[in-house]
């Protein structure tokens, strides 16, 4: 397949990656971006592409490659914001006075308890934090809506009790 070719096929499938990408998304801002992100990687791998009765399917795959590595960049993001927080937080202890050094005392409990839980429950926690829908989880995620109301259940569970020092 030559690369005009390729470039019309990848124009006549371009409503379908729009509704895919909005599909993984829920917003349209974000599947705009995600769509240019993958037409501009296809045509820098034109000549990765062999199967040219699958342009669609290849194109596809590219996208959801594209949004979960996003997502883990997104989640690491999260992570190192949160040490980085930690550590700012440790410096307020050795400056302030005691009422700051019991606020980052909690926090410092508050961060140890939520890196304490697994990863495949944390990550559905986080998303619920940062505002997603149990139905938006489910779909990022590959996962059962009943499985993702699970997770949060427990987590929720789990961090009341070891909490609940907190609700004083």
């Amino acid at each position: 397949m030559g690369k005009v070719e390729f470039t019309q096929g990848i124009l006549d499938i371009q409503p379908d990656l729009h509704r895919f990408a909005y599909k993984l998304t829920a917003d349209r801002d974000s599947a705009n971006d995600l769509v240019q992100d993958c037409v501009l990687q296809a045509l820098d791998n034109h000549e990765k592409f062999t199967y040219s009765k699958n342009l669609k399917g290849w194109m596809y795959t590219l996208m959801r490659n594209i949004f979960v590595n996003n997502y883990r960049r997104t989640v690491r993001e999260m992570n190192l914001i949160d040490d980085s927080y930690s550590i700012n937080q440790q410096h307020l202890i050795e400056d302030e006075d005691a009422d700051r050094f019991e606020f980052t005392y909690d926090m410092k409990h508050l961060y140890r308890v939520i890196h304490s839980i697994p990863e495949e429950m944390k990550v559905p926690f986080q998303m619920f934090v940062a505002g997603f829908k149990y139905r938006e989880i489910a779909e990022k995620l590959g996962l059962p809506m009943g499985t993702v109301k699970s997770r949060l259940f427990f987590i929720r569970k789990r961090l009341k009790e070891e909490l609940k020092d907190f609700s004083s």
